[in-house]
Formats: structure tokens, sequence, C-alpha cells
């Protein structure tokens, strides 16, 4: 069997893990905060993501994507912590790993304004759950899922640049997984 075709295997065998990655798990401090983000599907495919949408940007967005989702995340964790409602949270979350698959599919440049707004507005659903679930020290525990979700976006990074040399196709089926493990979380 060729890679692709266990992509859609890996997408499903992730699913069941997203039961876990909301409110009322008891989540506290610096080791909860790094292990939030690989917990669930939507967590972790939207780290991934964001860090392959940037890859395949041009230069000025390559970082500036990435940091603008985690200026944003740590938006939605205060927004969270602070009580504030933010609606369709969920919702939110999963349509954010159906669009970043389709914009990684469609191999998507958008204007540099549209992708920080984009990456910042898909980082404000993630970073509200981790804020609505931390427990204990907040500064640990937003330190933590912070270091976790810069280091999937420098892995999805890696992969994207790898796989961008060798096998470009293979970046937009990627992309197409990832976008249809979405749009299974929008059910």
């Amino acid at each position: 069997m060729r890679t692709c075709d266990y992509l859609p295997l890996l997408a499903l065998g992730l699913l069941p893990g997203a039961a876990f990655a909301h409110p009322g798990h008891g989540e506290s401090g610096l080791l909860a905060g790094l292990v939030h983000p690989f917990g669930g599907a939507d967590h972790l495919l939207a780290m991934l993501a964001v860090g392959i949408w940037a890859a395949l940007q041009p230069r000025a967005l390559k970082f500036a994507v990435p940091g603008a989702f985690l200026a944003a995340l740590l938006g939605g964790f205060l927004l969270g912590t602070g009580g504030v409602a933010l609606p369709r949270v969920e919702t939110g979350m999963a349509l954010s790993v159906l669009l970043l698959g389709l914009l990684i599919a469609c191999a998507a440049r958008l204007p540099a304004a549209v992708s920080l707004a984009l990456a910042g507005t898909f980082a404000l659903f993630h970073g509200y759950a981790h804020g609505v679930e931390a427990r204990g020290s907040l500064v640990a525990f937003a330190g933590g899922f912070l270091g976790a979700s810069l280091t999937l976006h420098l892995g999805g990074g890696l992969l994207a640049t790898a796989v961008q040399r060798r096998l470009p196709l293979l970046a937009r089926g990627i992309g197409a997984a990832i976008a249809a493990s979405g749009a299974l979380m929008m059910i």
C-alpha cells in the first residue's frame, strides 16, 4: 500500500480522542497544558494544519501565520478563563479543521491580511476551549499549551517542507484528509 492509502485510517484513528479534549476532565498546570493539544483530534489536526499551511505560504507568512495563531490562541484562552461567552466553540473548532484542510488541499495563497485574520479567528476558538478547561496555575497551563501548539506548528511545517519537495501532491492529499476529518467533526 502507498502512504496515501493510510491517511484516511490515520484521520479516523484520531477522532475518538476528540471527546476528551473539552471541559470536565480536570486539567491542571503545565503538564496538562503540554498534553492538551495532543488529546483531541480537533486541536491536534488544527495545530498541525496551521504549520503545514504556513509552510506552503510565501516567505513573509511562514512565521507570521503561526505567530498570529499563537497570539490569538492566548487571547481566546484569556476569554475562556475570564468567563466571556463565545458561541459555537465546538463548531468553530471543527470548521477551522475543515477550512485549514481545504486551504492546504487547494494550496491557497491568500492576501496576508486575510491569512492572518483567518489564523486568528480559528485560534480564538481553540484558545477559548483551552481557557474554559484550565485549572490550577493558569500561567503554567497557558505556557504548556502554547509550547505544545508551537511544537505542532513546527512539526506540520517540517512535514510540509519535506513532502512538498519530494511528493508535492501528497501535501494536497494531507490537506484533503484533514478537511475530511473536519467535515466529520461537523456532523
